[in-house]
Order: C-alpha cells, then sequence, then structure tokens
C-alpha cells in the first residue's frame, strides 16, 4: 500500500537520523569518560578506541531503542500537525491500522536489538574486562614510565624513573621503594639498565645508595654500592579468575540462575521487551496540540525512556537483592507497560472520553421533588 510505504521511507529517515545523532552523542561521552580512566590507570592508554568501540556496541541496544521511540512519535506528530492522519482517518481507518505497518518497519531493529542484548553485550563486556585484567596484570617493566611513581604487579614496590633512553632499556635518576613481610627498603641509583640472567629478567642499578629499615626497630642500614642487581616481575599470563555477571553469556546466566544472574538475566530481556512497547507507546502518544510548542513530543519521549530505563536498573537491583522475584517483576513491569500502552490506544482509536464513563442520573432521581 502506497500510504504504508510512505510511512516506511519517512521512518527510515527519521530513525538514521537520530540513531546517527545518538552514536556521535554516546561516543564523545564514552570517550572522555575512557580517557578519564585510562589516566588513572584503569586501561591501558594504546586501549582507548577499543574500548570505546566494545562500550558503544554495549549500548547500542539503547540507542535502537530510543532511535525507534523517537523516530515513530516525530513522524507520525508530523502527520497529524501536516493533516495526513486527517486525510487517514476519513478514509475509515483508525491509529490501530498502524501499528501493521510501524511493526513492518521495526522487526529488523528489533530482532538486531534483542541479539545484541543477548548475544553481543556480553561479548564485548567480556573483552572489556579482558583488558583490563590483561593491563593490571603486566609485568614491573610495563609498568614504569618516565617520570611517574608506579606500583609493581604484587603491589610490593614503587617504581620511579626520571627519564629513560635507548628505547626504555636505559634509565636515569632510577627510584625503588620495597616492602616486603618484615623490612622496607629505598634504592636509588644514578641509572639503571634492563638484563635478561637465565630465566629472569634484573634490573641492574649503578652508582647508588640502598636504605633499609627492619619493623619494630629504629636502626637504618645504609649501604653504598657501584652495581646493584633486582629481580623484575614478568607479565602475569594467567586467565581472568572472575567473570562478573555482565560479562558472563545467556546460557550461564539461564544455567545457574543465582539472584545476580537472574538480576543480569531480567536487564537483558528488558533492553529487547522496552523496544516493543516503544512501538506502541509512540504510536498511542503521537498527536498535535497548537496550544503547546512542537517539541512537547520529543520531550515526553525522552522522559518515557529515562523512566522505563530507570525501572530497569532498579528492577535489576531489587531482583538482585531479592527484594522482588524474576518472573513478578518482567510481568509488572513490561506487561504493565504493555497494557497501559494497548488502553491508551484504545482510547485515541475509539474516541473515549472520560465524560462518558461518569454514571448519568436514573429517570426515578430526576422526577423527585423537594418539598
Amino acid at each position: 500500500m502506497l500510504f504504508h510505504s510512505s510511512i516506511r521511507k519517512e521512518l527510515a529517515r527519521s530513525f538514521g537520523a537520530t540513531f546517527v545523532v545518538l552514536v556521535t552523542v554516546v561516543m564523545t561521552m564514552t570517550l572522555t569518560r575512557t580517557l578519564g580512566e585510562a589516566s588513572r590507570g584503569v586501561f591501558n592508554p594504546a586501549d582507548v578506541m577499543l574500548i570505546m568501540a566494545y562500550t558503544v556496541l554495549s549500548d547500542m541496544p539503547s540507542i535502537l531503542s530510543m532511535s525507534l521511540f523517537i523516530a515513530i512519535i516525530s513522524v507520525l506528530t508530523r502527520m497529524f500537525r501536516d493533516s495526513e492522519m486527517v486525510i487517514w482517518f476519513c478514509a475509515g481507518r483508525g491509529l490501530t491500522s498502524l501499528i501493521h505497518p510501524l511493526f513492518r518497519f521495526a522487526w529488523p531493529i528489533l530482532l538486531v536489538n534483542a541479539a545484541l542484548a543477548f548475544l553481543i553485550l556480553p561479548w564485548a563486556f567480556s573483552r572489556i574486562e579482558d583488558m583490563r585484567d590483561r593491563y593490571d596484570k603486566r609485568g614491573d617493566i610495563a609498568r614504569i614510565q618516565p617520570g611517574q611513581f608506579q606500583e609493581s604487579a604484587n603491589g610490593e614496590r614503587v617504581f620511579f624513573i626520571e627519564k629513560d633512553s635507548s628505547g626504555a632499556q636505559v634509565g636515569l635518576n632510577v627510584f625503588i621503594a620495597t616492602h616486603e613481610q618484615d623490612k622496607e627498603t629505598v634504592t636509588s641509583a644514578r641509572s639503571g639498565r634492563i638484563e635478561t640472567i637465565g630465566p629472569d629478567r634484573y634490573l641492574v642499578l649503578e652508582n647508588g645508595q640502598r636504605l633499609e629499615k627492619a619493623a619494630n626497630q629504629p636502626e637504618l642500614t645504609l649501604s653504598m654500592f657501584t652495581s646493584y642487581g633486582a629481580i623484575i616481575h614478568a607479565d602475569d599470563q594467567s586467565a581472568r579468575s572472575f567473570v562478573p555477571t555482565h560479562a558472563k553469556s545467556t546460557l550461564e546466566l539461564l544455567a545457574t540462575p543465582t539472584p545476580a544472574n537472574l538480576a543480569e538475566l531480567s536487564w537483558r530481556i528488558g533492553l529487547a521487551m522496552a523496544a516493543v512497547n516503544f512501538v506502541l507507546i509512540g504510536l498511542a502518544a503521537a498527536g498535535v496540540n497548537p496550544r503547546i510548542g512542537r517539541t512537547t513530543n520529543i520531550a515526553f519521549a525522552f522522559l518515557a525512556f529515562i523512566v522505563y530505563f530507570n525501572f530497569l536498573v532498579l528492577g535489576k537491583s531489587w531482583i538482585e537483592s531479592t527484594q522482588v522475584r524474576f518472573d513478578v517483576f518482567l510481568l509488572a513491569l513490561h506487561g504493565g507497560a504493555l497494557t497501559l500502552a494497548l488502553l491508551w490506544l484504545a482510547k485515541r482509536h475509539n474516541h473515549w472520553k472520560f465524560s462518558s464513563l461518569r454514571l448519568h442520573p436514573s429517570p426515578d432521581s430526576e422526577q423527585k421533588v423537594v418539598h
């Protein structure tokens, strides 16, 4: 049908424009946050762009849902404003007849949204956790940055090198503070270099001094040296020992239905079901009122999206703390939103008025005469 085809084309244009804008905003915010985390040593600065890509990919279900919601409201509102819906209504069709073309346009987006929520989202979070864990387990040499105090992998040493040269194999003005069991040492040297002796790697210091203090003893031991070797730890190649719930696959969550896993599962199911409800809510909310501005419906879309997703976050917390059951929350939130959307749509389709629902007085009561 020509009318349905024109609606889908306009929805595609509006959805594409909204999607590009939202992705740009999310990428900018994610880049700023990721750069801050990289500066604090959470991520490898070289992996900033990769971390940002995985983070935006994990946010894609929310972006798709919001883009679809805004596109439906904006397109249908424009049709009301330009009196195109009047022609549609005069042809004997109502709002409910738009459900078919809307879902015919939206079903690929809903399918991709569900695939992202159940498959891609945990994979993206798993990759982020792998890079975070690998950077946290890097060796002592990889941690050393000229002009910065850096802690070793086991937390027992603090390194400082004023500047390096020769491909980071030689450093000047080296400082090492060590805390081991019952003693503390502070070692400083004019220069240091990395040497491999057998299977181990050493930081060989030259022309320096070593200050040692035993625990619970006031005496200090000072020694001078021309050459001193300190073993350095290599990269930890062990696998990640802890897997957070958001990095687990959907099958793993289903296989182990703990409160934390059910809470994460409710979030993923909510991402898929919310997109479906937003199609009906957008159809029911679309309209125009000459007394208010044109941006009112867009403001409503943002508000409804924020409220809905805040309930998803709250529900995830409630399920994890066993304050509410998993199935009860899904039925209450998504079933309730679906019911309200259908009632709202039925009211507008049938032109129900709240005044028509009032109880009218009976004829006998009207005939009563007050004496």
